[in-house]
């Protein structure tokens, strides 16, 4: 076994532990499931209350006298009628129970606590070592907005102190750069219950932040041979009949709307409107590879307990793409977009990234020789760039095996990123071919990809990379003028007009405050670059710039200052510098 399992092993146990000391302040609790999860463990419950952080240190100290007994773990197996005995006040294992197919069931105890469990957990309560309550959430039973909603009880836990210690530093600092928490600060965005969840609205800052990302994905495209399209949020749900998505996608679409007696739905994908666009005409095998880019804003039904922010919401825009081309030129195509991905991964200030390859699911569509085909060809351009991947069985979409890029961000945790996906199921459906050199038709290879994923995860992951303090290219405002009294205005519009002539994004403090009060205000809005004016400046023509850390630059003429932050949005350079 090896140090991994069992760690998990003991986590699982901390769980149960949990539970014991939950049922010790709350005898009536009802219990749902208690599994072991990365860094920690969870359990779900059922309870007469809400639950406040303060009942976290009272289960806490409970769990500390359960583990300092040393209680053993038992196993027992038993009938399934003895189990619905013992569980016969506990509906959610009774539920549990009625799907198990075997006559009889594994429980374990530990002190005045029993549950339903497979195990393995560790011999003694005695063997969990350092461990913490961390948070408390809702949690729909088996994730069903129409089942109860439990409360469930976070913990982390680690076989040394010194391991937790560092694991709840990491947390802390987590918890500083949630996107959530800065989006509100630095007035970002915002998701409004009124007007549904999981629906993103962007404030002005925020859609600078995007726009300067869309512009630069623009050029990046064009520049790699894409051509930029747009196409419609809806189509007649015949077309998604089609393609498969209402077969084996039916559970994330919105339901259908009639408009003159045709049923309409809102687009869950872009790939269908790209086919359509190339099925406009014949295409000859000379204008082969035909690439269309889009950034397509799609709208997919995700359930309320799981939508968190930007990371997880019901309309976003995806960065996507759609490469048409001969079976010939397919492994040069997934080497380009892996070329391309990297190229933004790195862009982007992410130095680390996993890469999964995804082969077939248990539900899909298409031949399984040209699955085995499609997940070749992956295969080969992976190794044509000399990538390092892992296998991640069974995780492709029904349509083609795909490979996934998770990059990391500051705090090593990752995010989905990058997608390409091998489809030859959609040419088939829709008969997307093209004339050959031998004057008859062909199928096309098609590739589904995106380099970047949503633009809303996106800018989550850059929001919490940076901590809310994005290079000098991305910042909402660049340059903050403070002027030290109000004589000094004129000469501070005077350099805010120069700037953004010049392009950049810059703005003039007006306010009657007074100067640390506005230094201040700049750096908590994570500002790259402040300019203070003040009877010196204006008499000598110059400024004195302080960087959003503090470091104070000596005085500098306005050109001087312009030439460093055109080289560093030029450079996209990921530090600023004075």
């Amino acid at each position: 076994m090896t140090e991994e399992e069992k760690l998990e092993i003991m986590r699982h146990s901390a769980a149960h532990v949990m539970a014991e000391a939950v049922q010790s302040i709350f005898p009536d609790t009802k219990f749902g499931i208690g599994p072991s999860i990365e860094n920690g463990f969870y359990y779900d419950f059922d309870l007469p209350r809400s639950l406040t952080p303060d009942d976290l240190s009272l289960i806490g100290s409970k769990m500390n006298e359960i583990i300092a007994a040393d209680m053993p773990f038992v196993r027992q197996e038993v009938t399934k009628e003895e189990a619905r005995r013992l569980f016969a006040a506990q509906p959610y294992k009774l539920e549990l129970l009625d799907e198990i197919p075997d006559e009889k069931v594994g429980v374990y105890r530990q002190g005045s606590f029993i549950d339903l469990c497979r195990g393995p957990h560790v011999d003694s309560t005695g063997e969990i070592k350092a461990f913490k309550l961390v948070s408390i959430a809702g949690a729909y039973w088996r994730g069903d907005e129409h089942q109860p909603m439990l409360q469930r009880i976070y913990g982390v836990a680690f076989v040394a102190k010194k391991a937790l210690d560092e694991h709840l530093k990491k947390l802390e600092e987590a918890a500083k750069r949630d996107h959530r928490k800065l989006g509100a600060e630095l007035d970002l965005y915002s998701i409004h219950e009124e007007a549904g969840p999981g629906l993103v609205h962007w404030h002005p800052k925020g859609a600078v932040i995007r726009r300067v990302i869309e512009d630069f994905w623009k050029d990046e495209h064009i520049k790699r041979g894409y051509d930029i399209i747009y196409t419609p949020h809806i189509a007649k749900l015949d077309l998604w009949k089609t393609s498969g998505h209402w077969e084996f996608y039916r559970d994330n679409m919105y339901s259908p709307m009639e408009i003159e007696g045709q049923e309409y739905v809102l687009k869950p994908m872009n790939c269908l409107g790209h086919i359509l666009i190339y099925k406009t005409r014949l295409r000859s095998y000379r204008e082969l590879p035909l690439r269309y880019a889009e950034l397509g804003t799609v709208y997919r039904y995700e359930r309320s307990g799981v939508l968190l922010g930007l990371s997880r919401v019901r309309g976003f825009t995806q960065d996507d793409a759609h490469i048409f081309c001969r079976f010939d030129q397919l492994e040069d195509e997934v080497v380009g977009v892996l070329d391309l991905a990297r190229f933004m991964i790195d862009t982007f200030g992410f130095t680390t990234y996993r890469v999964l390859l995804s082969t077939r699911p248990e539900k899909y569509a298409g031949a399984l020789k040209v699955w085995e085909e499609a997940t070749d060809t992956l295969r080969r351009a992976l190794e044509k760039l000399d990538v390092a991947y892992e296998i991640d069985p069974g995780e492709g979409v029904f349509y083609g095996p795909k490979i996934d890029i998770k990059f990391e961000d500051a705090l090593g945790r990752g995010w989905q990123g990058p997608t390409i996906q091998i489809d030859f199921n959609l040419p088939q459906r829709f008969d997307v071919t093209y004339i050959g050199e031998d004057g008859r038709e062909h199928s096309v290879a098609m590739v589904h990809r995106t380099v970047l994923g949503s633009m809303e995860r996106f800018l989550a992951s850059l929001i919490e990379h940076y901590g809310g303090a994005f290079p000098v290219w991305l910042a909402p405002l660049q340059v903050m003028i403070i002027p030290i009294a109000d004589r000094h205005l004129d000469y501070a519009h005077q350099l805010e007009d120069e700037l953004r002539n010049e392009g950049m994004r810059a703005k003039v403090d007006t306010r009657s405050e007074r100067v640390n009060l506005k230094i201040r205000q700049a750096q908590l809005d994570k500002v790259p670059y402040m300019l203070i004016v003040g009877d010196k400046e204006v008499a000598d023509s110059t400024i004195s710039v302080r960087l959003r850390s503090g470091e104070q630059a000596a005085s500098q003429s306005l050109d001087s200052f312009k030439r460093s932050v055109r080289a560093a949005i030029a450079s996209r350079a990921k530090d600023l510098e004075l």
